[in-house]
């Protein structure tokens, strides 16, 4: 993401889940490493959850309206995989 992405209201929340050590959460560490400043600046009253625990692969959750939630696997992607990853869920609006 060479552009922080403005977060629209049919978003409500958007979760991470990684392992701080595994290889195969590697690229949404660094995905979050390199993007997460400028994610937030970019929709300051957004929260985007960091959830990190021993041995979890790695995902992301995107919760929408009326509780509606939806989910992408991130083991061992890239964090340009990872960055795509999280555009689709964002641009998806249910």
């Amino acid at each position: 993401m060479a552009t922080a992405v403005k977060i629209g209201k049919h978003l409500k929340e958007l979760r991470f889940h990684l392992c701080q050590k595994s290889a195969a959460s590697q690229g949404i560490r660094d995905f979050i490493n390199e993007n997460y400043v400028s994610l937030k600046k970019a929709n300051p009253k957004f929260p985007f959850l960091v959830r990190e625990s021993a041995n979890v692969p790695p995902k992301i959750y995107a919760r929408y309206a009326f509780g509606k939630e939806s989910s992408l696997p991130l083991n061992n992607m890239s964090k340009d995989q990872v960055a795509r990853a999280v555009e689709t869920l964002i641009s998806k609006t249910k």
